[in-house]
C-alpha cells in the first residue's frame, strides 16, 4: 500500500462513500459520452473525407474517454450498488479491448504495490525503464497490446485462461473468462460483418479509431508516475498531479488529479478537485497543465543527448 508522510494532509488520505448525488455525476458523464459516440458514428458514416476524419478522431477520444470511466468502476466508486459497477464496466472497456475483471484484478495490485517491485500496472508502460525516446514510442504505439488481448481471448475459449499475476478465487476466475468471452463474440461479429461485404462500418467505427485511441490513452496514462520516485511507497512522492483545465479534467476522468486519486482510491472522481490545494502544499510532482508535464519530459528525454554533447565538447 502506498504510504503518507509523517504529518501530511489529513484531507487528502481521507475515504468518502458514493453518494446519489455522485452517482448522478457519472450517470450524466455516460451521458455525454453516448451522445458524442453517436455524434462520431454519425460523421464516421458520412460519405466526405473530412467528415470521416472527424469522426473517426472523436471516436477514438470517447474510446479512450471511456476507459477513463471504467477506471472508477474499477474501484467501485461511480454507483451505490457494487454490482453496477460490472455492468457498466464491461461495455465501456471493449472499445479498446479491456477486460473490466483482469483489469481491475492487475490495477488493484497497482495500488497496492505501487513504490515497489511487485507493482505490474495493466497497460504495460514500465516507469522504471531507463527514458529514453525508444521506449516511449514503444509505449506510444503499443498495438502488441490489442495482439494479447486476442490471445488471452482465445485462452478463454479453450479452457486454458489464467491469471499470471497471483492466486485469484474461481469466481473471479470465472468473471474474467466470461469477459474474454465476450469481447471475443464482439470482435467475431465485427469480422462477420466484413466477411459478409459491409467492412466499412467495423472499419471506420472500430478499427480506425482503435488505431488512434492507443496512443491517445498512453499520452492520458503516461504522466501518472513517470519522473517520480518509484522507488518510494510515499504517494506524495511517487505519483503525479496536474491541475489541468475544466475540458482536461473531463476528458481524463479526474485521471489528472493522480496522487488525491492514489491517496485514497474508492473516493468518487468528482469530488478529487476539492483535494488539490493540499496535494500542492504538500506533495513533490504537482504540475500546472499538460503542456507543462510535457515540456518537462521533453527536456528530461534529451538531457542525456545533451549532457552527452557537452562532455564530447569539453575533452576536445
Amino acid at each position: 500500500m502506498t504510504t503518507v508522510t509523517e504529518g501530511g494532509p489529513a484531507l487528502l488520505f481521507t475515504r468518502t462513500k458514493v453518494s446519489r448525488g455522485d452517482q448522478g455525476v457519472f450517470v450524466g458523464k455516460l451521458a455525454v459520452l453516448a451522445a458524442l459516440t453517436a455524434l462520431g458514428a454519425t460523421l464516421a458514416l458520412r460519405p466526405e473525407p473530412l467528415a470521416i476524419a472527424a469522426g473517426v478522431v472523436i471516436l477514438a477520444a470517447m474510446y479512450t474517454h471511456a476507459v477513463e470511466l471504467q477506471h472508477q468502476c474499477l474501484h467501485h466508486s461511480a454507483f451505490l450498488r457494487p454490482w453496477q459497477h460490472r455492468l457498466v464496466g464491461v461495455p465501456l472497456g471493449i472499445p479498446l479491448l479491456v477486460v473490466y475483471s483482469h483489469y481491475r484484478l492487475r490495477h488493484l495490485q497497482h495500488h497496492r504495490h505501487l513504490g515497489t517491485p511487485q507493482d505490474t500496472e495493466f497497460f504495460g508502460f514500465d516507469t522504471r525503464a531507463p527514458l529514453t525516446v525508444s521506449h516511449l514510442v514503444r509505449g506510444l504505439l503499443d498495438y502488441r497490446r490489442l495482439a494479447s488481448v486476442l490471445w488471452e481471448v482465445a485462452l478463454a475459449a479453450t479452457g486454458r485462461w489464467t491469471y499470471r499475476y497471483g492466486p485469484i478465487s474461481p469466481g473471479m476466475r470465472r468473471r474474467a473468462v466470461t469477459e474474454h468471452l465476450v469481447l471475443g463474440a464482439v470482435v467475431l461479429t465485427a469480422i462477420g460483418a466484413a466477411l459478409a461485404g459491409y467492412g466499412q462500418y467495423p472499419l471506420r467505427l472500430w478499427v480506425l479509431p482503435l488505431v488512434l485511441a492507443v496512443p491517445m490513452h498512453f499520452l492520458v496514462e503516461l504522466p501518472e508516475h513517470v519522473l517520480c520516485d518509484t522507488a518510494t511507497t510515499d504517494v506524495l512522492r511517487n505519483t503525479r498531479s496536474i491541475r489541468g483545465s475544466r475540458l482536461s479534467t473531463w476528458f481524463t476522468n479526474g485521471n489528472n488529479l493522480h496522487i488525491e486519486h492514489h491517496a485514497a482510491m474508492s473516493v468518487p472522481i468528482n469530488r478529487l478537485p476539492e483535494r488539490h490545494d493540499e496535494t500542492r502544499r504538500h506533495a513533490v510532482h504537482v504540475e500546472r497543465t499538460y503542456a507543462d508535464f510535457y515540456r518537462t519530459l521533453w527536456k528530461a528525454v534529451h538531457r542525456p543527448a545533451r549532457l552527452g554533447r557537452s562532455n564530447v565538447e569539453e575533452s576536445s
